[in-house]
């Protein structure tokens, strides 16, 4: 999953710290978020939205390893 957190959050002017404490989880998490090595749970997806005051689906897009499995029956 892909997400633009990361450009929110410096448009924002917030630290890494400083969102992770907004939104209750650490910084680490915060991290793992901007890099995509993390998908966040729905209740986080909803409080990120709110934080930045944007919809989920303009925070998170699928990426190509995100596409539903190709083949199988008809």
């Amino acid at each position: 999953m892909n997400n633009v957190i990361r450009s929110l959050r410096l448009a924002a002017g917030l630290s890494q710290v400083e969102l992770a404490e907004t939104l209750g989880v650490s910084r680490q998490t915060v991290n793992a978020l901007e890099t995509g090595k993390y998908d966040p749970s729905l209740p986080l997806a909803f409080r990120i939205s709110a934080t930045f005051d944007q919809r989920i689906e303009d925070i998170f897009f699928p990426g190509a390893e995100d596409a539903p499995p190709t083949g199988g029956r008809r």
